[in-house]
């Protein structure tokens, strides 16, 4: 459970929830939380898990960095020889064919499988739909799993592959840059479907820079078959975690750090526009600027 990139740290990813490409078959990264060190306000160290310090123990699943510094922690290993995954690129073109395709695909996948969507801007600086499967199954099943997202539309470029579990998690290094401001915002839909397709192509056709992008997270299988009073991550029905980006260059530029962020804001509205939240709660929606 170490989210969809390497360089997500641990921690926080545990405290907050914990999305990633195994989310399916082992939950997420704070069901697979046995045990923290914490440092409270008043000074005191404690551990909290199972039997001791169970309000505690149940708050820092989900509940954030909110209630101490967490100084150590106990996490659940799980055994994986490798995963099948890779990143595969498709044109803007066939920006609703491409994720209507792979809607299908997915809602009747296994736990082993999942799969991003992204709406990125490629090497040219035009957009360009990104899907990352990943399988971690039984190794001899790969092949079979991921072969439909080969099929989705016309393939630009990319290759799914057997390989090392830290191996797949580089797919998104090219887009990772150390230093570089980054504006970010979330909301959830209940599953991908043809007006929340639409919503992310209008979003990215008017989106104010190439620095603009959209990725999705699958909630599924394993996370989904706990119960929503176990933790302080209330939300466990099937859904899609949205993900909407604004990079820029220049930290210094007051202009452009508002122009990014005001692109954000505009992205966002228009997501939200079409009433993604559904049946979910609306405390989903939430506002991260971050830099990276």
């Amino acid at each position: 459970m170490t989210g969809s990139v390497g360089s997500v740290g641990i921690t926080g990813l545990t405290l907050g929830g914990g999305y990633g490409p195994l989310i399916g078959r082992f939950g997420l990264a704070l069901d697979n939380l046995l045990a923290a060190e914490v440092v409270l306000a008043d000074g005191r160290i404690v551990t909290a898990m199972p039997g001791r310090e169970e309000e505690l123990f149940w708050a820092l699943r989900g509940g954030g960095g909110n209630f101490g510094v967490a100084t150590e922690m106990h996490i659940q290993l799980h055994h994986l020889s490798s995963v099948r995954s890779g990143m595969l690129i498709y044109p803007f073109a066939e920006a609703k064919a491409v994720p209507e395709r792979y809607a299908d695909v997915v809602n009747s996948a296994p736990d082993g499988l999942t799969a991003q969507v992204g709406f990125v801007a490629g090497a040219d600086g035009a957009p360009v739909v990104l899907v990352v499967p990943t399988w971690c199954g039984s190794p001899v099943d790969g092949e079979a799993q991921v072969a439909p997202f080969l099929k989705l539309g016309t393939l630009l470029a990319g290759a799914v592959e057997t390989r090392s579990y830290a191996a797949s998690l580089t797919a998104f290094d090219s887009y990772i840059v150390n230093g570089q401001p980054v504006f970010m915002q979330t909301c959830s839909v209940p599953a991908l479907d043809s007006i929340s397709i639409d919503a992310f192509i209008q979003a990215m056709q008017t989106a104010v820079s190439p620095g603009c992008a959209i990725f999705t997270h699958e909630f599924k299988g394993a996370a989904a078959r706990i119960p929503a009073e176990a933790t302080a991550f209330g939300v466990r029905c099937d859904h899609v975690l949205v993900e909407i980006l604004a990079t820029f260059a220049n930290r210094g530029d007051d202009l452009e750090q508002q122009r990014h962020r005001s692109g954000r804001e505009e992205l966002f509205g228009r997501l939200m526009q079409w009433r993604f939240l559904g049946d979910i709660p609306t405390s989903l929606a939430r506002v991260s600027p971050t830099a990276h």
